[in-house]
């Protein structure tokens, strides 16, 4: 994975604020065209790069912007992470998004993201397919 470097801004316009190191800010509320938390910012700039098909780990992305946590990461998905496709940002088990588990499906399948289907005892538990990360996860490399 590329280090630190900034990446292209995002489509949205946002300001920048000042950022707490390892931290997410508390946000304010947020408006159309009100400022965006920097590191908020960078975190869905990456979500922006990853393409198609393929997904990042919040770790990933704490791990490609130097910063933060997986933690973190998930925090800022969840307040700002509808603009960008929040269904490629997945946790580490490739479980997808609690609540948003039939959308995010609906993606994967359009987007041919690699899947694990659950086993039969499993889907009678109703279960649902989780992500093979191994074959699905973006290194920032190709793409």
């Amino acid at each position: 994975m590329p280090s630190g470097g900034r990446v292209a801004p995002l489509s949205v316009a946002y300001g920048s604020m000042a950022r707490m190191p390892g931290n997410v800010p508390t946000p304010p509320a947020i408006g159309r065209g009100d400022p965006l938390p920097e590191y908020a910012e960078r975190v869905l700039e990456v979500a922006e790069l990853i393409p198609a098909g393929r997904v990042m780990t919040y770790g990933d992305i704490a791990e490609w912007l130097e910063e933060g946590g997986p933690r973190q990461v998930g925090r800022v998905m969840a307040l700002y992470g509808g603009a960008v496709p929040w269904w490629r940002v997945v946790r580490a088990d490739g479980v997808p998004l609690p609540g948003q588990e039939r959308e995010a499906l609906a993606h994967y399948h359009a987007e041919g993201t690699p899947l694990r289907e659950p086993t039969a005892a499993s889907r009678h538990q109703g279960h649902t397919p989780r992500i093979d990360i191994r074959r699905a996860r973006w290194d920032g490399k190709d793409g």
